[in-house]
C-alpha cells in the first residue's frame, strides 16, 4: 500500500502531466520550483513513482527529439493515457477525509482550479474542523503542562500554537470566498490586496 506522502506525489505529478505532457526533469522542477509542493525531490522518488503510474496503465511512455540541451539522445515523455485522466479526475473529485490529511492537503489546494466547488468548500471545512480539534488539544495541553515546561520548551509551544491559529485563520478566509464564488471571483479590500494581518502558510505536502 503506498503511503500518504507517496499517493501526494502521485496525485501531484498527475496534476502536473494534466496541463500538458513532460519530461522527468520538467517534471521535477515543476513540482518543487513551481508549485512549491515539496521541498526536495529526488529521482530515486520521482522515477518509481512514474514507473508505477506507466505500469498500471495511468501515464504512457513517449520519445522526444533531441533538443539543444541534450542534442545527442531522444527524451522520454510522460503524458496521461485516457485511464489516467479518468483515475486523475476521481481522484480530484474525492473530497473525504482523505483529502484534509497532512501529507496531502497542499496538493489538493494546488489542484483547486480543476476540483468542482462544492468538493473545494468540504476540503476546507474538514482541514479547518481538524485544525480547531487539534488546537483545543494543544491549548489542554499547554494549560496543564504550563509550569513543568521551562521557558524555552513554553517558548516554542507557543509559536506552533500561535501558527496553527494563524492557519485556522487563513482557512476561514478561504472558506468565506469561496461561499462567495471562489477566489478567482472574490478580492480582498484595499485595491485587491491581500490582508497583512492574515497569514498564509506554505504550501507543503508534508505539514504536521
Amino acid at each position: 500500500m503506498a503511503t500518504k506522502r507517496s499517493a501526494a506525489l502521485e496525485l501531484a505529478v498527475l496534476g502536473v502531466l494534466s496541463e500538458s505532457p513532460q519530461h522527468g526533469y520538467e517534471l521535477r522542477k515543476r513540482l518543487v520550483s513551481v508549485l512549491g509542493l515539496f521541498a526536495t525531490i529526488s529521482y530515486g522518488a520521482l522515477y518509481p513513482t512514474l514507473k508505477s503510474l506507466v505500469t498500471r496503465g495511468y501515464i504512457a511512455e513517449q520519445d522526444s527529439s533531441p533538443t539543444a540541451v541534450y542534442p545527442k539522445r531522444n527524451r522520454i515523455v510522460y503524458a496521461l493515457t485516457p485511464e489516467g485522466i479518468e483515475y486523475f479526475g476521481s481522484l480530484v473529485a474525492d473530497d473525504g477525509a482523505g483529502s484534509w490529511d497532512d501529507e496531502i492537503f497542499a496538493v489538493r489546494i494546488a489542484l483547486f482550479g480543476q476540483t468542482a466547488p462544492d468538493a473545494r468548500l468540504h476540503i476546507l471545512q474538514g482541514r479547518r474542523r481538524r485544525l480547531e480539534d487539534r488546537l483545543d488539544q494543544m491549548r489542554t495541553n499547554l494549560a496543564k503542562g504550563r509550569e513543568r515546561l521551562d521557558a524555552y520548551t513554553l517558548e516554542l509551544q507557543q509559536h506552533g500554537l500561535d501558527a496553527m491559529e494563524r492557519e485556522v485563520a487563513w482557512l476561514g478566509d478561504l472558506i468565506s470566498r469561496e461561499e462567495a464564488g471562489g477566489i478567482a471571483n472574490t478580492v480582498l479590500p484595499e485595491q485587491g490586496q491581500r490582508n497583512p494581518n492574515t497569514s498564509r502558510p506554505r504550501l507543503t505536502a508534508d505539514q504536521n
